[in-house]
């Protein structure tokens, strides 16, 4: 049986055990006095997460769920699960994302990047949508990245067979983050459900570095000092989860918490339209608005 939580706002995070996805949730939570849930793969470095939340919050209100983006059946699975644990939800921060240097799939089959950084999220949000539409006011937002400019989407070859790299895959994921928060706010347009999507800055987290090798270790090291702390990163995320004056800009592209223009590819309704098509199918799923 759902639980009602009055009148405390409640998030959910993914990508939380660590990084900007952790920095994300304790500063919805101290801050702003969220309830809310991380949503990671690792039970172990989850709780890990959790336990850290409710230290800089004062509460013991965090919680984890468990999900692996690169599953559909994982995902159905949290998404279920959650709806047992609240009747509504707030704030839905897609913020996790992978980048892998050899091409790798998901569970279904997906190029890995495109597959858990977009898919694994349309699917989600949409499963979440129900719970978002209990909220009075509720806010869904997607991190992408300036990568976004590099991008761009090859139907024909959707699984990247053919002349992978890391950077192609990563910034294609990146760009359909934005043409799906653009298509999704068309949709949720006149529901009271805005959608946006942002820029982090360049963050020092583990994403996208191998430490393992010298190289990666050191250049790690020597860009250290040039790039944002985690808690610099998720300002603008938690920024569109919490602040008013955001209203009326949903479908927007933001960084240090403004608006800002996005590549004329990334910008085209068509593409979106194109592409929000080719996520259906793939997804095997459809939204009910």
């Amino acid at each position: 049986m759902a639980v009602h939580n009055g009148g405390q706002r409640i998030a959910l995070v993914t990508g939380a055990s660590g990084g900007m996805g952790r920095a994300t949730s304790a500063l919805l939570a101290a801050e702003h006095g969220m309830k809310v849930y991380l949503l990671v793969r690792n039970r172990e470095k989850g709780q890990a997460a959790v336990d850290y939340v409710n230290r800089k919050s004062g509460r013991q209100d965090a919680e984890l769920l468990l999900c692996d983006l690169a599953s559909f059946t994982s995902i159905r699975a949290a998404a279920e699960e959650l709806a047992s644990r609240t009747s509504r939800l707030d704030v839905l921060v897609n913020n996790a994302g992978v980048m892998t240097l050899k091409r790798e799939e998901t569970a279904d089959g997906f190029e890995r990047q495109l597959g858990v950084n977009h898919l694994g999220h349309y699917l989600l949000t949409g499963l979440l949508l129900p719970l978002l539409r209990q909220s009075k006011a509720a806010r869904i937002i997607n991190v992408s990245s300036g990568a976004h400019k590099i991008g761009s989407m090859n139907y024909d070859d959707p699984g990247m067979k053919k002349g992978f790299t890391a950077w192609r895959a990563y910034s294609r994921s990146k760009i359909a983050n934005i043409w799906f928060t653009k298509e999704l706010a068309r949709r949720l347009s006149g529901t009271g459900i805005p959608v946006y999507t942002l820029h982090p800055g360049v963050v020092s987290t583990d994403f996208g570095v191998n430490r393992s090798t010298g190289f990666g270790s050191t250049l790690h090291k020597l860009m250290r000092p040039f790039f944002l702390s985690a808690e610099e990163g998720s300002a603008t995320a938690v920024h569109l989860a919490s602040a008013a004056e955001v209203g009326g800009q949903s479908g927007n592209y933001f960084y240090k918490k403004r608006p800002i223009a996005v590549t004329k590819l990334a910008d085209s309704a068509e593409e979106a339209g194109r592409f929000w098509s080719w996520s259906e199918q793939a997804a095997g799923f459809r939204y009910e608005i």
